[in-house]
């Protein structure tokens, strides 16, 4: 009997062991992968970051050191790896910069995990240390931070000018960060709490460099103004029509042909659809429109030869193709109700502006269109000498525009260049000497984890890391918590003073969504396949 007992033991005990050895091969693997990731992804971080080549299934190519374009761009299998990919989105949207750092973050903290997980510290006692962290780190970072006031625009051009000195266009920084600045302060409500980005409309028009990117306070056209001869090209106190039906003959419902033998039939048809067009540009005219914006239509032509001389004999611009989806930011821009058949088409239904013009450009012609102030819209048009650096200087001015909502959404800022990690790191190890049992290493080994920051900027830009990161932590212990590597300068600087700050939400969502992916992966001890029933 006790031969019996003996032999199920061992069974069990080996059952164990290679239950656990499976569970740490997992989190191994799990690790590993993320990790890979958050390495290829690590040289792009800073002013001094490398660019990465996007080559699409396509055959197109994208250059860039965006972080969220990178990481939405990989092709990964491993579920752990598509974890960081789903991270960078997520700082995408909550705060719309720091999508490097939060990826970089994320793969530091992994490789803590790892020493901590050989000096056999459970994973649970793991993950409930770096939460404790995380909520001793966020109260920090309030300690740090300073109240921005939203009136003052220097303030906030200065965080947007410090997001767009990574990127590729940093050099014209000086003009996108106040165009980002203005058209927030612009649509941004009475109280300044809720910033809606999509009342921003961003135009791409391939030409001229990045310096001809502006601001427009009204509504800009890609496409230039469909006209017949004597149209006019230039409106002063324009009467818009956003028109959605067709200045076209109308089509049977369904496929048919008709067969006409006679010419006076023939003519009768013709004189039916000129008098039809005709009286529809006379019900437009009578409305005191002059300028008239067409919806694209994909069941017939939209508007015909016909409807064009009509309307150029009316004096009235015609912009045709305006797409379904951009109706609802025009009638908001021009204050005025989308009109749907002939018989809706009354004066009350028109907008205003005070310009409507057509304006030539090195690639072709727009329609630019200036409402009177205040407007609860704004559009910046963006230039490019080509695709690849049109692209870039759209995704540069939409972060620079998400760092300054993130202001409005939290009016708190906080100095750069890696000096909240680090300061981060310093008070992190001292709370970690409170702590007792395993607490105390995990925090210490998030503390740590915090200064891949600092190190990746000083390697980034060409400094001795080792150096530059023990000079800036002795900084930090002496009491400068506003101290960061300045990588122009190539030392190490109070960053207030060298004008390098950032939202507070930046930081602290990126902080935040690190840890939390982090120990979600911490968690995961096997790996389920499901297939199809």
């Amino acid at each position: 009997k006790q031969a019996k007992m003996s032999a199920r033991d061992d069974t069990t005990g080996e059952f164990k062991d290679d239950r656990k050895q499976k569970q740490q091969d997992v989190r191994h693997a799990n690790i590993t992968q993320a990790k890979a990731i958050a390495d290829t992804i690590r040289t792009s971080l800073g002013p001094r970051g490398m660019d990465k080549m996007i080559c699409l299934p396509n055959g197109e190519t994208i250059i860039t050191n965006d972080g969220a374009t990178i990481m939405k761009n990989f092709q990964v299998e491993h579920p752990a790896a598509k974890m960081l990919v789903e991270l960078s989105k997520s700082q995408d949207i909550v705060a719309g910069d720091g999508t490097t750092s939060v990826v970089v973050i994320a793969g530091s903290l992994l490789l803590a995990c790892q020493g901590l997980l050989s000096r056999g510290i459970h994973p649970s006692q793991i993950s409930d240390s770096f939460g404790l962290a995380l909520a001793k780190a966020e109260e920090v970072l309030y300690k740090m931070s300073i109240p921005v006031d939203l009136s003052d625009r220097d303030h906030l051009i200065k965080a947007a000018t410090t997001s767009l000195s990574s990127k590729v266009v940093s050099q014209n920084a000086g003009l996108l960060a106040p165009i980002a600045v203005d058209a927030v302060t612009a649509i941004a409500d009475v109280q300044g709490d809720m910033v809606d980005l999509r009342n921003i409309k961003v135009v791409k028009k391939l030409g001229g460099t990045v310096d001809d990117t502006e601001l427009v306070n009204g509504l800009v056209f890609e496409q230039k103004a469909s006209k017949a001869g004597g149209a006019p090209s230039r409106i002063a106190n324009a009467k818009i029509a956003v028109v959605q039906f067709c200045f076209s003959p109308p089509k049977t419902d369904i496929e048919n042909t008709v067969v006409v033998n006679d010419y006076q039939q023939m003519d009768r048809i013709l004189r039916e659809e000129r008098n039809y067009v005709a009286g529809l540009v006379k019900a437009l005219h009578k409305t005191g429109c002059n300028v008239l914006l067409l919806q694209k239509s994909i069941l017939r032509d939209a508007i015909t030869d016909l409807g064009l001389h009509f309307l150029a004999k009316a004096k009235i611009l015609l912009v045709r193709d305006v797409e379904r989806d951009d109706i609802e930011f025009i009638c908001k821009t021009l204050h005025c109700v989308p009109i749907a058949s002939p018989d809706a088409l009354r004066p009350e239904k028109l907008g205003k502006a005070d310009l409507v013009e057509e304006i030539e450009t090195s690639s072709g012609k727009i329609v630019k269109l200036l409402v009177p102030k205040p407007s609860k819209t704004m559009t910046i048009l963006c230039r490019g000498s080509n695709k690849l650096m049109l692209e870039e200087n759209e995704r540069s001015v939409h972060d620079a525009l998400c760092v300054v909502r993130c202001l409005f959404k939290l009016k708190c800022m906080i100095s750069g260049g890696g000096a909240p990690e680090t300061e981060l790191a310093v008070r992190l190890a001292e709370y970690a000497k409170t702590l007792a049992g395993n607490a105390g290493p995990c925090v210490r080994a998030y503390a740590d984890a915090l200064e891949v920051v600092p190190y990746t900027l000083a390697e980034n830009a060409g400094l001795h890391p080792i150096s530059i990161v023990t000079e800036l932590r002795n900084r930090h212990v002496q009491g400068e918590q506003h101290a960061g590597i300045n990588v122009r300068r190539g030392q190490v600087t109070n960053m207030l003073e060298a004008d390098v700050i950032q939202p507070l939400l930046v930081d602290t969502s990126a902080l935040g969504l690190a840890t939390e992916c982090v120990r979600m992966i911490l968690k995961i001890d096997d790996i389920v396949m499901t297939g199809a029933m």
